[in-house]
C-alpha cells in the first residue's frame, strides 16, 4: 500500500463536541467528543513518520421535534514521531475546532475548546494495530465552548491487512471540573475496502452518557449508520461519509450528518 494509504489508516483524531447545544437548547448536552467523528480513521494503526494535516468538517440536523443543528470544521495537526516507548510509536496531535449550533429561534458560532493529545500506537503484526491515546481539552470561555476542563482517552484497534480497514475507535471522556456536561462513551466503528484509488463501505457508531451531570439530567445515547467512501489523490486523500439515527434516547429526533474530510502529509 502507499505511502499515502498509510496516512489515511492512520490514529490522527480530532474532536468537536455537541455539547455545543447547551448554549441554544439546555436538554441537549450530549458527548465531548462528536460521536461519529473519528470514522475513517484507522484508531489503532501507527502513522508513518512525520507531520501531518487533516481538516474535518461536518453539518447534519435533527429530526422534529428537536430540530437542532450542528456544523463545525475541525483542522488538526499531527506529528509520528522518531521516538518509541515500549515499542509503541509517540504521536503527538492537536485540534482548534471551530463550531455553530442552532434552532429556528437561535444560533450561535466560534471557537470550541482546543485539544491536546499523545498517542502510542503497536504494530502488533498480521496488519493488527492497538493504540491508546491520552488527550484533554482545556476550559474556554466561548458561546459554544465547554467552560471546564475535561479528560480524553482512547483505545483504537484496527485490521489494515490486505485492502482492508476494520476498525473500532473507543473514546471514553470525563469532566474534570464543573460537571456541567455528562462523562461519556463512544465507539466509531469503520469497515471499509481499497479498490485501487477508492475506498467504500459502511460505518456507524453508538454513544451513551455514563454519568448524570445534575439533578434532573436526561441520559442520552444514540445509535447511527451510515456508508464511507474515499478516494486517494496521491498528494492527499479525500472522504466523505453519511450517517443517520436508527435509535436514540433523549436527542429529541434522530440525527442526520454528512461528513468531509481531506488528510496531507505535509513533512
Amino acid at each position: 500500500m502507499s505511502h499515502m494509504t498509510s496516512a489515511m489508516r492512520a490514529g490522527i483524531f480530532a474532536s468537536v463536541t455537541l455539547a455545543a447545544l447547551l448554549a441554544v437548547a439546555p436538554a441537549q448536552a450530549g458527548s465531548v467528543t462528536q460521536p461519529g467523528e473519528t470514522i475513517g480513521l484507522a484508531a489503532g494503526a501507527p502513522l508513518p513518520e512525520g507531520w501531518y494535516a487533516l481538516d474535518t468538517t461536518d453539518y447534519g440536523q435533527r429530526t422534529p421535534p428537536s430540530n437542532v443543528y450542528v456544523g463545525a470544521t475541525i483542522p488538526v495537526i499531527a506529528w509520528s514521531t522518531p521516538w518509541h516507548l515500549a515499542g509503541a510509536q509517540v504521536q503527538l496531535l492537536a485540534a482548534a475546532p471551530l463550531v455553530e449550533a442552532g434552532t429556528s429561534a437561535s444560533h450561535v458560532g466560534g471557537w470550541y475548546n482546543p485539544w491536546f493529545a499523545s498517542q502510542f500506537a503497536w504494530d502488533v503484526g498480521n496488519g493488527i494495530g492497538v493504540s491508546y491515546l491520552l488527550g484533554v481539552y482545556p476550559g474556554l470561555q466561548s458561546d459554544v465552548a465547554d467552560h471546564n476542563t475535561s479528560l480524553n482517552q482512547r483505545l483504537g484497534l484496527s485490521y489494515t491487512g490486505g485492502t482492508y480497514d476494520l476498525t473500532a475507535n473507543i473514546i471514553y471522556g470525563n469532566q474534570l471540573s464543573g460537571k456541567t456536561s455528562p462523562d461519556f462513551l463512544n465507539v466509531d466503528l469503520t469497515a471499509v475496502e481499497s479498490f485501487g484509488k477508492w475506498t467504500v463501505g459502511p460505518v456507524g457508531y453508538i454513544s451513551t452518557d455514563t454519568s448524570k451531570p445534575y439533578s434532573g439530567y436526561k441520559t442520552q445515547s444514540q445509535i447511527d449508520l451510515g456508508l464511507m467512501g474515499g478516494y486517494n489523490l496521491g498528494t492527499s486523500i479525500l472522504q466523505a461519509y453519511i450517517t443517520r439515527g436508527v435509535a436514540q434516547q433523549n436527542y429529541g429526533g434522530d440525527d442526520t450528518r454528512v461528513f468531509f474530510r481531506i488528510i496531507v502529509p505535509i513533512a
